[in-house]
């Protein structure tokens, strides 16, 4: 099934299906694991693809890794940059702090963050955002009331009139488990694990946990990359 113009395909072999078509534009998608599974490669290889294939317009904002490191990441998965430049753009830390020096005027970090984000959709009008990570966005906005704070924050998102993937490095359990507020106030959410399946051997695996307005397989299945593509196969192995 191909995604229509109401979802934003993953472009994961296999995982679309499962979504009946892909992701439907405008949720909100925590994308969500340990360190090592892939959340990174996953949410740009699926702006790559939406620029390659679509030329849809999407913004990665990277506040752990630096861009340089993300772009020389991406190049050695066969992610060609100069492919996607005019579509794809990736922002770190470092380049937000210096344009925010210029519009700060003694407001919060987050509210600066917010209106650069914001005056970034006008200007380029793109469809995707990536954010990277929660945890860091949280820490740079000292969030002191969370449950209040992150409400107002994914009200924000919404407010966008994007798809966000708001990648966590909660574990899938801990998420499931309903002990974080984001859970609940995200639209979707995908985990990734690794499985040890042998003594030797380990597996990436990712499930769609929750997906509003999906019909989706909840289990888990079998994450692999070959040839410069994602895909998933059913676990045969434990």
């Amino acid at each position: 099934m191909e995604a229509g113009d109401d979802r934003l395909k993953t472009y994961i072999e296999g995982f679309d299906r499962i979504l009946e078509g892909g992701i439907p534009t405008g949720h909100i998608v925590l994308v969500a694991g340990t360190p090592g599974t892939m959340k990174s490669s996953i949410s740009y290889y699926m702006l790559y693809n939406h620029a390659v294939e679509s030329g849809r317009t999407s913004v990665y904002v990277t506040l752990e890794q630096s861009r340089e490191s993300l772009l020389r990441q991406m190049e050695k998965m066969g992610m060609d940059i100069d492919k996607v430049s005019k579509n794809l753009n990736v922002l770190d830390l470092s380049i937000i702090r210096k344009k925010l020096k210029e519009v700060a005027g003694g407001a919060s970090w987050l509210h600066v963050f917010k209106t650069y984000i914001t005056n970034l959709k006008e200007n380029l009008n793109f469809d995707i955002l990536v954010i990277d990570s929660m945890e860091v966005l949280e820490t740079m906005a000292e969030i002191r009331n969370r449950r209040t704070d992150l409400f107002y924050l994914f009200e924000w998102m919404r407010d966008l009139g994007v798809t966000v993937f708001l990648i966590s490095e909660s574990s899938a359990e801990r998420l499931i488990e309903g002990k974080f507020d984001e859970g609940y106030l995200s639209d979707g959410i995908i985990t990734l694990k690794m499985q040890l399946i042998r003594d030797v051997e380990m597996q990436r695996r990712i499930r769609c946990v929750k997906m509003r307005e999906t019909n989706h397989d909840p289990s888990y299945f079998s994450l692999l990359y070959n040839g410069g593509r994602f895909q998933v196969t059913r676990v045969i192995s434990e």
